[in-house]
């Protein structure tokens, strides 16, 4: 069994065979799906999709790139639906959010406010979250661990505060997300021949705090570069993680997936 972690099927790019998509998904053995929502909206269309499904489950927030739309004078509305949305049962993480200076669709300033109102509402609400840095490592720690300072993450310790979605970081990156106690998502570019650092990071990284990602419809893995990328594409990723770390794609599959259950508090639903 596997879990994809980051998914937006919810997409328009799945309305024409969203249902069939799903299905070669559990077909391929991926029998949890959780449906990331980054804007608001979209957060009403992957609580619906959640409810309609008993294996999805979705994660609402405001990704970086629609930072414009959630402003001080607009957070105090939009935060107060997504504190609603967030009671449902299916709703089970606050993301994706955080900080992105590739495209720098926003300002730094506009980032970082909607940045900590969420993690203000994740810390409150005690929810673990899923999020996005892009060409923003250093000034993603510096906030993220005033929020999250203490190191109290083990093996059979606290739950996992989150998920690092699409980790492009360094291996000093990678560490301090892990003495924080986050996740890191591990996604197509693993497959990808010139991805050196991610495969070197992957290698070295204890596999207790990989999650698998999909990131649908994005980030299609190299025997499927160039079209539409789906959840059924999970294994072809824990295999390329398998292969780098002489593992079979069921050791990876039998991990991952108790890392997803447990870092979104899965395991008793």
């Amino acid at each position: 069994m596997f879990v994809d972690t980051h998914l937006h099927v919810a997409d328009s790019k799945f309305e024409q065979d969203r249902e069939a998509v799903i299905e070669r998904a559990v077909q391929a053995g991926v029998t949890t799906l959780i449906e990331i929502a980054e804007s608001p909206g979209t957060w009403d269309a992957a609580v619906a999709l959640a409810e309609k499904h008993p294996f999805i489950y979705a994660s609402l927030g405001i990704h970086p790139h629609h930072a414009h739309e959630a402003g001080p004078d607009r957070w105090p509305a939009l935060s107060r639906k997504l504190r609603e949305l967030l009671k449902h049962p299916k709703v089970v993480a606050i993301g994706e959010f955080g900080l992105d200076y590739f495209r720098m669709q926003n300002t730094k300033e506009q980032q970082d406010y909607l940045f900590c109102q969420q993690l203000d509402l994740a810390k409150e609400l005690a929810k673990p979250i899923v999020i996005h840095c892009r060409d923003a490592h250093a000034d993603t720690q510096n906030t993220l661990f005033q929020y999250y300072p203490e190191s109290s993450y083990a093996r059979s310790g606290p739950e996992p505060k989150g998920v690092i979605h699409c980790f492009s970081g360094t291996w000093e990156d990678a560490q301090a997300y892990l003495f924080h106690g986050f996740m890191l998502g591990v996604d197509g570019p693993v497959t990808y021949p010139n991805s050196k650092q991610l495969q070197e990071n992957v290698i070295r990284l204890p596999l207790e705090r990989i999650v698998l990602e999909t990131d649908s419809p994005y980030l299609p893995p190299q025997t499927h570069r160039g079209q539409r990328n789906e959840p059924s594409h999970i294994p072809m990723i824990a295999e390329a993680i398998g292969t780098l770390r002489h593992k079979t794609a069921e050791d990876v599959a039998h991990q991952t997936t108790a890392n997803a259950r447990a870092l979104f508090r899965l395991n008793h639903l």
